[in-house]
């Protein structure tokens, strides 16, 4: 009499999990997470410590991120896993980190007279990593001033005209401020300077961006960075929390309007004449 022969899978044949079909996770399709209940579009796929993530925006513009697990997300009501996307070519339509359309093969402009100035080395990064492919199409170089309380002197030294404009933005940038007073007293027909309401350019990037729920309140006196930094949990390292939120960034849509709007502005001013 011939033995029967029995898979190594002891699990009976209907309690067999089916595999579930694997979905690039392309921009803008939209999923739910099965766990959360969470629908929205994919913005991105990032390379975690912890393994792949992605993640969701909802139609109110709220993002959230989630592990890319096996079976993790529905898609038009089946289960499906979500896997990397492969890298596509760019193409003639691709889109700078700040929305314009990309230029495939143009090459950096001869640096204009004229300058683009922010405070600190941060604002600096910041505007490079989504404003940074424009800039040097239209050869435009950003600076930073450790400070605004120079501002006159540089501008001075400068000698701004109408090829040689200056744009400057600056933090904080409110009626009755220290900062508002230096910026009346610098700005002219071809100086151009613009703020924003935050207190530092962290707050310029979305909490959803970074996966916090808001930018906490700071007790005056204390060291704003320092002070986010204890009240979130972050490790006491500035340094360190500033790589963090920079890394979120990857386009305008993570930014607040506030600091888009003014950059834009900026630009515009500068090479404003050719």
């Amino acid at each position: 009499m011939q033995s029967k022969r029995y898979s190594p899978d002891l699990t009976p044949p209907w309690k067999r999990t089916a595999p579930a079909p694997e979905v690039p996770a392309e921009p803008d399709l939209v999923v739910e997470e099965v766990t959360t209940g969470f629908c929205g579009a994919v913005i991105r796929c990032e390379k975690t410590a912890q393994g792949p993530t992605v993640t969701l925006e909802d139609r109110f513009g709220k993002h959230r991120v989630f592990p890319m697990e096996p079976r993790g997300f529905l898609l038009e009501g089946r289960v499906v896993t979500l896997v990397r996307p492969a890298s596509a070519p760019p193409t003639a339509q691709a889109r700078t980190a700040s929305g314009s359309l990309a230029v495939p093969g143009a090459r950096a402009r001869v640096a204009r007279a004229g300058r683009i100035y922010v405070e600190g080395r941060h604002d600096a990064e910041l505007v490079e990593r989504v404003w940074g492919d424009d800039l040097r199409i239209e050869g435009v170089v950003v600076e930073y001033l450790e400070g605004i309380d120079d501002l006159p002197s540089i501008v001075r030294s400068f000698a701004p005209g109408p090829d040689a404009r200056l744009g400057v933005l600056v933090d904080h940038l409110v009626p009755g401020t220290k900062e508002s007073r230096i910026a009346a007293e610098v700005t002219g027909d071809h100086v151009l300077v613009v703020g924003h309401p935050y207190v530092d350019v962290w707050e310029a990037v979305k909490p959803a961006s970074v996966g916090i729920t808001g930018w906490p309140r700071v007790p005056r006196g204390e060291d704003w960075k320092t002070g986010v930094c204890r009240a979130l949990g972050w490790p006491p390292n500035t340094g360190g929390a500033w790589q963090r939120i920079l890394g979120a960034v990857s386009s305008y849509k993570d930014l607040e309007p506030e600091l888009l709007g003014r950059v834009e502005e900026l630009i515009d001013f500068v090479t404003m004449g050719g």
